[in-house]
């Protein structure tokens, strides 16, 4: 992954709120849920859920359902998301030399 893109992904998290809206989609599982359910379990809705879906989408964490005008379902993407904490975790004591840190 390069580093704008690791960069991207990273500012996306860097609220709070989204952050939480993630862990809850992660935790949920690869049918995601319903925007109702995900705003309950987040503690976020409205216009604020819209807001920080619309910014972890565009970042490509997240992945949406529409049926219509109307967003039914949302999801962790899995790939994404586990590219990003590979990015992390390849990164992790390269220049050390110690092999038994190897993540990659």
């Amino acid at each position: 992954m390069a580093l704008e893109v690791a960069a991207s992904k990273f500012a996306a998290l860097g609220s709070e709120q989204r952050l939480n809206v993630l862990k809850v989609l992660v935790r949920s599982g690869p049918a995601g849920l319903s925007i109702g359910e995900l705003g309950q379990r987040a503690g976020v809705t409205g216009s604020t859920l819209t807001h920080h879906l619309r910014i972890l989408t565009q970042a490509g964490l997240v992945q949406q359902a529409r049926e219509g005008r109307s967003i039914i379902c949302a999801a962790a993407a899995y790939d994404e998301v586990r590219a990003l904490s590979d990015f992390l975790l390849t990164q992790c004591c390269a220049d050390c030399g110690d092999t038994e840190h190897d993540h990659g």
